[in-house]
């Protein structure tokens, strides 16, 4: 056969024996592994470049009366119905016996589980056909949501659900680290679809999984879920200056703060103690789901080896409180969270082994932004930079130096 010359006949010459499959799912996973492919080379609005395909493949399909052409434009259509001239498209005269089963699922039933630092929680959903025989059988969606970069990390679609979800019960009743819970399918849908979303508009996609071929299926399922109400905020509001305040108070009072000596601090430490107590809370304000009291070994790292540098000038007093805090305001989170001791003493545990990594980057500056910098560079030679004068004043005395630059 000749090589398909356009993006249509080669999902045509891939799904020419689909009308062989046994069942409507398998149908709907070829098609959303065709899909697939179209999400993963798209350079932006992922999402959008899947629903513009499929209209631009109706239409250019439309004349084609062979039984493979019809039912997989019926299957593009039920994936992606919001799609241009999705709503139009017929069942073929030769549609194999299951094709009045695309898309005709139930959910029956809905859960959550993860780790009980929240770093990650995993949204499950089981779905059955209302003809399992033409349909197929019992199938789970299972969508793992990363709070700590803020998207949808990966998806899949697999079966049989019963298994799956044993699996997973086992799972969590086994570590005491993870949990497990029937879930509001309200919430489910909306906390997957959030993440999901700025997945959408990533670059670069997380690698491996079944992120991108099992995505259009995915979003079909979903949109069979009850819709979130819409009262509820699309994203958590980030703490108020007096919620910062009530906060910090709680903590310096707390037996967390005594045991690391910060709630008797001496004057010459308290500007450090607080400006270290800022980074903590805005480094938790910049997460896309901010909680100031999720502290895990995974956001100690991002925190002390990573954030910090790039955001924050620390003098050598503030680089010395600095993991004290992060030790006692972990301590003070996972009391307060009522976590296990085990994950209290995890936590604790990586911020010491991380320690000297944290010194030598605050050492080397190598992780600096531009920015800051340049912010060290004015401190270390003597300027305010909070001092406009100053700055006017070493702009004059630097302005060749900067040109040269």
């Amino acid at each position: 056969m000749a090589t398909p010359q356009t993006p249509y006949e080669a999902v045509l010459h891939a799904a020419r024996d689909v009308t062989k499959l046994p069942c409507a799912l398998d149908a709907e996973m070829l098609g959303t592994a065709l899909l697939g492919s179209v999400y993963a080379i798209a350079e932006e609005d992922r999402a959008r470049a899947v629903r513009d395909f499929v209209g631009e493949f109706l239409s250019a399909t439309s004349r084609r009366r062979t039984a493979a052409a019809t039912t997989i434009r019926n299957v593009f259509a039920t994936l992606v119905p919001d799609a241009t001239g999705a709503a139009t498209v017929k069942r073929g005269a030769q549609a194999p016996s299951w094709s009045d089963q695309l898309g005709k699922v139930r959910l029956t039933g809905s859960y959550a589980y993860g780790d009980v630092y929240g770093d990650q929680t995993s949204y499950l959903a089981t779905f059955a056909y209302a003809d399992g025989e033409s349909g197929g059988p019992e199938h789970a969606v299972v969508a793992l949501v990363d709070h700590n970069i803020g998207i949808t990390k990966d998806i899949f679609v697999g079966g049989p659900a019963e298994r799956i979800l044993e699996q997973v019960r086992q799972m969590c009743a086994g570590d005491e680290l993870t949990w497990f819970r029937e879930e509001d399918p309200r919430r489910l849908r909306g906390e997957v679809a959030r993440h999901l979303s700025v997945t959408d508009g990533l670059g670069d996609l997380p690698g491996e999984g079944s992120l991108a071929t099992d995505r259009a299926l995915v979003g079909a399922r979903l949109a069979l879920l009850p819709a979130p109400p819409s009262e509820v905020p699309a994203e958590p509001e980030p703490l108020s200056p007096d919620e910062r305040t009530t906060l910090v108070r709680g903590f310096l009072d707390s037996p967390e703060a005594a045991r690391f000596g910060l709630n008797r601090v001496g004057d010459d430490d308290l500007a450090s103690l607080h400006f270290c107590l800022s980074l903590v809370l805005d480094h938790s304000a910049s997460f896309t789901d901010p909680d100031p009291l999720r502290w895990s070994p995974a956001v100690v790292g991002l925190f002390l080896l990573d954030w910090v540098h790039r955001r924050a000038v620390l003098d050598m007093d503030d680089a010395a409180m600095l993991p004290r805090v992060v030790r006692a305001w972990a301590g003070y989170a996972a009391a307060r969270r009522g976590l296990p001791a085990r994950a209290a003493t995890e936590t604790d545990t990586a911020i010491e082994e991380m320690v000297p990594e944290f010194v030598r980057l605050y050492r080397t500056g190598e992780r600096r932004s531009p920015a800051t910098a340049a912010v060290a560079q004015l401190v270390a030679e003597g300027v305010d930079p909070d001092d406009p004068d100053a700055l006017d004043a070493w702009i004059e005395a630097n302005r060749q130096r900067l040109a040269d630059d």
